[in-house]
Parts: structure tokens; sequence; C-alpha cells
């Protein structure tokens, strides 16, 4: 069986176990019925989950009790319920076991064995957002300490969206300043940021020489970094640092591995997790996947025995890529979309 056949029998399996009685979480049960298919019969195949409507937003408001499959024995503990920004919103909540947090980051890992050791500094939110403890794990598999500095991605957004663009730029100083501190006195390898404040570090010199001097690897995750600010930040500003991306989403509560760039063309391709994580690139206006190569609309599936969270159309655009494992698409060229629902979407720093 190759990996496309073992990524649908995956898909196969998860529906028994989602729409059982026996197994299945309250809240998918109670919806198997208004779906207008059958999931089990229906759903044989990864490109048949674009047959779910996408209702990822119903999360903002279902009890987590709701979300936890009747399946898992006693020994599955909830690690902690993750938030979603909330940039288009109240926030959206997603239950993380422990074992599953521990299979993703193994998994992650595993995919990259040469960052050798050292210390770790997290400019990031922690709180409901799973970057926190994210960072936590980077910096315990590298063998080193994690350092932090907390902030509110929440708090900037609420003060652009208000037009006081002053007050989200002293914001943003104060987070600098933090970071500056612990750089200075700490031996850190790894820096682990979001691209605006990774900008905002790199227009203060002071800063900017100590990254110089001690950062071995940029991890730049939370927003979107275009291809021209990558490369002048990794060729111009910090050429002996090397950078990696992580994108993904709390609603598939992990994040995505960023192939190797033998060549130095700065072409930033990321692959899911599959089959557990599965993405699809498709035309917004019908669903359908685009040809390869052509930009379409990122939609995420989430298919463990933890939970179900199907055809979740995010709010970004992407090129699709072949996956290395032919299960799903990779992405390549990742921007955000300017509106949703009418909406201006406000970034901030995450």
């Amino acid at each position: 069986m190759n990996a496309r056949e073992q990524a649908d029998a995956h898909v196969r399996a998860m529906m028994r176990w989602h729409f059982d009685p026996a197994t299945g979480s309250r809240y998918w049960l109670d919806r198997r019925d208004q779906l207008g298919f059958d999931p089990v019969e229906d759903v044989r195949r990864v490109d048949d989950l674009l047959l779910f409507p996408n209702l990822v937003d119903e999360l903002r408001e279902v009890p987590v009790e709701d979300l936890v499959p009747r399946g898992l024995d006693a020994t599955e503990k909830v690690f902690a319920v993750y938030e979603s920004g909330g940039t288009t919103g109240a926030p959206k909540r997603f239950v993380m076991f422990e074992n599953w947090f521990d299979q993703y980051m193994a998994w992650e890992n595993s995919q990259y064995p040469d960052d050798g050791e050292g210390h770790a500094l997290a400019v990031a939110p922690s709180g409901p957002h799973m970057l926190g403890e994210y960072s936590k794990r980077i910096a315990e598999a590298r063998g080193g300490i994690r350092f932090s500095i907390d902030m509110d991605p929440r708090w900037v957004k609420r003060l652009l969206a208000a037009g006081d663009t002053a007050g989200a730029r002293a914001y943003v100083d104060h987070l600098v300043d933090q970071t500056e501190l612990v750089l200075r006195s700490q031996e850190i390898a790894f820096l682990i940021t979001t691209p605006p404040l990774l900008a905002r570090l790199a227009e203060r010199p002071s800063a900017r020489a100590l990254i110089q001097e001690k950062v071995r690897l940029v991890i730049w995750t939370g927003a979107h970094m275009d291809p021209d600010t990558l490369d002048y930040l990794s060729t111009e500003l910090f050429p002996k640092t090397r950078f990696r991306g992580s994108y993904g989403s709390t609603s598939v509560l992990s994040g995505t591995v960023q192939r190797p760039d033998p060549e130095g063309t700065g072409d930033a391709v990321f692959d899911s997790y599959a089959p557990f994580v599965l993405y699809r690139v498709v035309d917004p206006t019908t669903g359908r996947p685009v040809e390869f190569g052509s930009e379409g609309a990122v939609v995420m599936n989430y298919l463990t025995k933890y939970g179900l969270v199907p055809n979740s159309l995010e709010r970004d655009l992407a090129t699709r890529v072949p996956s290395p494992t032919g299960a799903g698409d990779s992405l390549r060229n990742i921007r955000p979309v300017a509106e949703v629902d009418g909406q201006k979407m406000i970034e901030g720093v995450y």
C-alpha cells in the first residue's frame, strides 16, 4: 500500500471512529444527520473530505466536552484548550491531547536533525495560543532552556482596528526592549518569533547586532513573510543565521515542516504531517482543487482519533504544490486574503 492509499485508508478509519456512537464525540454524532451525506459511506478517500461544510466557526461556542471522542480511554489526557487568534471575531477553541502533541512534535523535530543544541528565546504569545508550548518543546528537544517574552496579539489587533498605530508601535517597542535584554545577557542559539516582530528587531541596531552575533537559527511563524522580506533578512541583515518558517493553524493543532532548499532559491515550501493533517488548495468559488502551480484558498483537515476538523477554510491563499507522499497538497507563496466576509483582515503581529 503506497502513501496515498494509506491516507485514503486513514480517512475511512477516521470516519468510522468519529461517526460511531461508541467512539465519536457528541458534536459530530449530533451533526451526522444534518450533513446531507453519509460520512462513513461517502467519504472514502482524501478528496471526499471536500464534501464536508466548513463548520469551524461553530467552535466559537461549542462546549469543549462535546468535542472529546467517547472512544478515548482514561489514559488520554487533555493537555490544553487552545484558541485561534481571534482575527475574524470571537476565538475558536480546539482540544489538544497530550499524546497528540507529543506525536506531532516528535515528527517535526525528526525533520530537523542538524539544528544542534542551545537555548531558545520565544517572542510569541502564550496563554490560549499553541505557540508558547510549541517553543518550549523546541528548546527541550535541542537540549536547551526556553526563555520567553509574552505578548498579547489580540491587543495589538485591537489597537490597529481603532487606528491607534502609535499605541501598537509602543507595545511592540516594549516587546523589543525585553527581547534585547535577554539577548544581551544570555547565549541564545534559536530565536522563535513572528515576522512582524523580527522586522522590528532588525530595525533596532543594538538588537540586530545581538542577533547577528548569537543566533544560529530563526524560526518564524504565526504570521506571513513575503519572499522579498525573507530574502532581505536572511541575506542582507543576518547572512550567518539560518531561517526556517513554520506555517500552521490552531484548527489542525499543528504546524508544518519547511522543505530543504539545497539550491538556495529561497523557495519556501511547507509540508504537513500527513495523513493526520492534510491540506488542499482550492478554487474559493467552486471549492475544487486548483491545478498544481496555481494559487487558491488553503483548506485544512485534522484527522486523528483525538478530533476531527474537516475542510476548514483558512484566511490564506497559496500556490498548490505536490506533497511528498501524494496525500493532500503542499504549499508555497502563502499570503493572507485582504478580506473575509467583507471584513478587512488585520494580521498585526500574529
